[in-house]
């Protein structure tokens, strides 16, 4: 496990080097290696502009070395005002030649997942949502839980074609395996999208450590209830655990308080409001 940055509450950030806006955010990140492994393959980075999680894969070792190959290169972003996907894209390929060292040569090989966002320099504040895998980015506004990733996964692609339907793919055999990795000697191919910055959103990016345990329904619950960053995630750490806790399970929790002079006046701390029971 390999963890890289700090947690902060309510940190005001310039969103573009060129411009007098600025973002505040509160942000919390956690891992624990879960109830039935020995070793934590999951690895984490919370340096602005850059947010992400990566879960390793490989024998003995090789999916720790592999997710801190990736965290290690996108902490490098830390402190940057104009990220684009070609410089994600260039770390990641330079993350894969970094497990092929690291790593060695090894009889399952050695990979990993990685989603997460960053902020942009975009005219209008805008995270840039990028995917490798089946780690997930979510996002809780209003009252509405979205996934806004899409795995990379067998049981996904069986689902976009029809084949099983969402309920089949929980309990199919193949549940974890993902068709796109970065490592194993591979280019790694993210897909990408924006997503508005605004104050009031809470978003959620994990590992299937924790979508493994919780339904979105769930998952969308805690997020709900929970009134600070580190308490959801915290609290979303415990449930995954409290289920079964099979894997390793890694959360990232970023609340979006204010843009420029928008404040998010339906928040907890805003509204005054205390959560009782």
């Amino acid at each position: 496990m390999t963890a890289r940055g700090e947690n902060a509450s309510r940190r005001r950030l310039r969103y573009r080097k060129d411009s007098d806006l600025e973002i505040e955010l509160s942000w919390f990140g956690l891992t624990d290696v879960g109830r039935r492994r020995d070793t934590n393959q999951d690895s984490y980075v919370t340096i602005p502009p850059i947010f992400a999680v990566a879960d390793g894969m490989g024998g003995h070792s090789a999916g720790e070395i592999a997710s801190a190959a990736v965290v290690r290169r996108l902490a490098e972003l830390g402190g940057t005002e104009n990220v684009t996907e070609r410089d994600i894209d260039e770390l990641l390929g330079d993350a894969v030649d970094d497990i092929e060292l690291d790593a060695g040569e090894t009889e399952l090989g050695a990979g990993t997942t990685v989603t997460g966002v960053c902020l942009t320099a975009e005219d209008e504040p805008t995270w840039r949502v990028f995917n490798i895998g089946d780690s997930r980015v979510y996002q809780y506004f209003k009252g509405a839980l979205s996934q806004i990733t899409v795995d990379h996964s067998v049981v996904q692609h069986l689902i976009d074609t029809g084949a099983i339907s969402e309920e089949e793919a929980e309990v199919h055999p193949h549940a974890n395996v993902i068709t796109r990795a970065v490592g194993f000697n591979e280019a790694p191919i993210p897909d990408y999208t924006s997503l508005a910055l605004i104050p009031g959103q809470r978003l959620l990016i994990c590992s299937d450590g924790l979508t493994k345990e919780l339904t979105d329904i769930g998952i969308q619950h805690y997020l709900a209830s929970q009134p600070t960053a580190e308490e959801a995630a915290r609290t979303l750490v415990q449930q995954a655990l409290d289920n079964a806790g099979r894997d390793n399970v890694t959360v990232i929790v970023i609340d979006v308080h204010a843009v420029g002079d928008v404040v998010d006046t339906g928040s907890f701390e805003a509204s005054g409001l205390e959560i009782t029971g």
